[in-house]
């Protein structure tokens, strides 16, 4: 006798709110998890970078270096390494035990909106008000860039990199994909300008925000447009996207408040977390788990799937 399969559970969604976290940084312009999901990094406006613990919400450094407000930050794979960029027009890459500066790379002509690690931490991208993306070389002693990517005409709002592959934002309304290892550019146009953009974590498609108040799915490899996603507000503010971890659910800022929360498939709303009555600045998704961060104006906040008692029962059974 065979028995029925069990029912596939429907994903879970980040809906509860665990812990919200004063971050005392000025507005917090942007909040990332670091490559494990253990800790979240917080950009402040008021010049500062800090650590905190997720599971804690306890500060755990602050990285002083910046001459104005931090725009945005990653960590390296092996949590050793901080890069950050900021309205002063440097990225500063930081040693994270000891808070030093171990370099400042200036050579942008406008404010630095985005950066990254490539995978091995070996490069930090930077796109930037300049319209440029600069490769820079963690280990070398070299001031300048390895690399200068000029061929936007606007600001550069958002990178990413995943291996061989660099996907870029411009508020020119473009998304360019740049197969490095090919020496490719593929461009695909958006008509309004474009506030973020990622990869699917199956690296299939790529996800963009743009200031139309629209999110859309594109598929990476012929630019076709697989999804449209409505009804958050995006009109004049720099906002991110991301998909949740299993690619189930498109999500993304709003300046009302809320963070939409889409069915990838069925383009429905499945979620509109009230996240508070300003503007909700950035977010993150958790690596592996369903952990959502939010930013908005100077507080952190941690969602989860299940309410914290809930997962404390569970570790004391």
């Amino acid at each position: 006798m065979s028995f029925p399969q069990p029912k596939p559970q429907a994903p879970q969604l980040p809906q509860h709110l665990l812990r919200t976290i004063d971050c005392q940084q000025g507005a917090v312009r942007a909040v990332r998890f670091n490559a494990d999901g253990n800790y979240l990094l917080s950009c402040g406006s008021d010049k500062s970078l800090k650590l905190w613990s997720v599971s804690r919400g306890t500060l755990l450094k602050t990285y002083s270096g910046h001459g104005y407000e931090v725009l945005d930050a990653d960590g390296s794979f092996d949590n050793s390494l901080l890069c950050s960029c900021s309205s002063d027009k440097s990225l500063i890459l930081w040693d994270v035990a000891t808070g030093q500066v171990t370099r400042k790379l200036r050579g942008h002509a406008g404010k630095v909106n985005c950066v990254q690690f490539n995978e091995e931490a070996t490069v930090i991208l930077s796109g930037s008000l300049d319209g440029t993306v600069r490769c820079w070389d963690t280990r070398s002693r070299r001031f300048e860039p390895i690399q200068v990517l000029d061929e936007a005409t606007d600001s550069v709002s958002s990178l990413k990199v995943s291996q061989h592959e660099l996907l870029t934002g411009s508020v020119d309304g473009r998304v360019r994909r740049y197969d490095l290892r090919m020496g490719q550019l593929h461009v695909d146009f958006i008509s309004s300008p474009i506030t973020c953009v990622c990869f699917s974590q199956d690296g299939q498609c790529t996800l963009t925000s743009s200031l139309d108040s629209t999110v859309r799915l594109l598929d990476k490899s012929t630019g076709e447009m697989l999804g449209e996603y409505t009804g958050h507000k995006m009109k004049g503010y720099k906002l991110d996207c991301c998909l949740s971890g299993k690619d189930t659910h498109v999500l993304s800022c709003s300046e009302d408040g809320h963070v939409y929360c889409w069915d990838l498939v069925e383009g429905s709303l499945a979620l509109k977390l009230p996240v508070g009555k300003g503007v909700v600045q950035s977010l993150s998704f958790h690596p592996t788990e369903t952990c959502l961060l939010t930013a908005m104006e100077g507080r952190v906040q941690v969602w989860g799937a299940e309410p914290e008692e809930a997962e404390e029962d569970a570790m004391a059974t």
